[in-house]
């Protein structure tokens, strides 16, 4: 007998963690953190916001646990025991309003904005930047602690989770991928070596915050470059990190290379009954999981949502540009309003946050 699908508007479980639905925030950088790293109040009322209106888990917009793996400037972090308090506003404002919260863990690796980037090989990531500096062994070591004491911070600030920023080119992403990571030792090479990393940190993690402490990860489906990771790795990765610990993996895709065939932002307007950008490579790692599996990217529709579980593509659905455009999407998709999000993905967005003036859609900001 044919199982009915799980309900999207059901409570799901993610390792110790319950949610009220299967609707998660995927991580988005908000632009809303001061000059220290500090989660601005203005933050907090954008995540209170989602959570008032149904959005079931919101997961942050990454924060940087080493100042020298800093992107931006409005970027938050995590990266100092002082900042615990200051995080404390935030993730209370998100259960009030009944949700539940994650805190992203990223390092930029040779994309942060730094004087000196480091990444796993010497790499130049634009025409006329000097290259990466290569890290040493130690200072893989040190970093791998770096991730594992935000998390402890983490948990110390009331978050219900962390999230390792293992996608998109950033620090853990090029370690996984043959692209960027071109060393010789035991960090370099193989599928295995590449993971090496990753590993680590979720063991030194779980170390930190103990077996009952949810760690996800969010990782590529496959990189879409030469020499990048591919979907079998990516599985392959997913199958390990589950038996060391790993509570769910989130899948995305893409690298900021120019010659990558996809970026993990895409300025494509997708109709409402297409394919999600990474659901074929969903189903297939979702076979080989027993931990839930997220999926994002080109999500629009409640129907195409309803399709992903029906089709046991993922466990839950994740959205970014579309809770930017419309933070209430859910709420009116429960109160019986089906039709698509309004987001047409012009990035149009990323100007405020990239400025510093918030996190909101500029389309919707004319029109209203």
């Amino acid at each position: 007998m044919t199982q009915n699908p799980p309900s999207l508007f059901q409570s799901a479980a993610i390792g110790a963690l319950t949610t009220t639905n299967r609707f998660v925030r995927s991580a988005t950088h908000e632009g809303m953190g001061d000059p220290e790293g500090s989660p601005t109040p203005a933050l907090a009322m954008v995540w209170e916001t989602l959570a008032r209106s149904g959005v079931g888990l919101v997961i942050s917009g990454h924060a940087f646990v080493d100042a020298a793996g800093r992107a931006s400037r409005n970027q938050t972090a995590i990266d100092r025991d002082e900042l615990v308090r200051s995080w404390r506003l935030p993730v209370e404002a998100v259960h009030r309003a009944g949700g539940k919260v994650l805190l992203q863990l990223a390092h930029a690796g040779l994309y942060a904005a730094a004087p000196e980037p480091v990444g796993p090989s010497p790499f130049v990531s634009a025409p006329g930047k000097p290259p990466c500096r290569e890290l040493t062994l130690p200072e893989i070591a040190a970093l791998t602690a770096g991730f594992a004491r935000a998390a402890r911070r983490a948990r110390e600030a009331g978050f219900d989770g962390v999230q390792l920023h293992a996608a998109h080119g950033y620090l853990i992403s090029q370690f996984l991928s043959g692209y960027y990571n071109h060393r010789a030792d035991e960090y370099g090479g193989s599928a295995e070596n590449r993971a090496r990393f990753l590993e680590e940190i979720l063991r030194a993690v779980r170390r930190e915050v103990g077996a009952d402490y949810p760690v996800l990860v969010k990782i590529n489906s496959e990189d879409f470059i030469a020499g990048g990771m591919s979907r079998k790795e990516c599985a392959d990765i997913c199958c390990r990190l589950q038996e060391i610990g790993l509570d769910a993996v989130e899948l995305s895709g893409g690298v900021q290379a120019p010659e990558a065939r996809f970026s993990p932002v895409r300025r494509v307007s997708i109709p409402p009954a297409e394919a999600a950008f990474y659901q074929d490579a969903a189903a297939a790692v979702r076979k080989r999981l027993r931990i839930p599996v997220i999926l994002v990217g080109g999500i629009a529709s409640l129907h195409q949502c309803e399709a992903l579980l029906r089709d046991e593509c993922c466990d839950f659905i994740a959205l970014c540009r579309p809770l930017i455009r419309e933070p209430a999407l859910i709420q009116r998709w429960r109160q019986g309003d089906d039709a698509p999000s309004p987001c047409r993905r012009c990035n149009a967005c990323f100007r405020p946050i990239l400025t510093g003036r918030g996190l909101f859609c500029p389309i919707a900001a004319r029109q209203s």
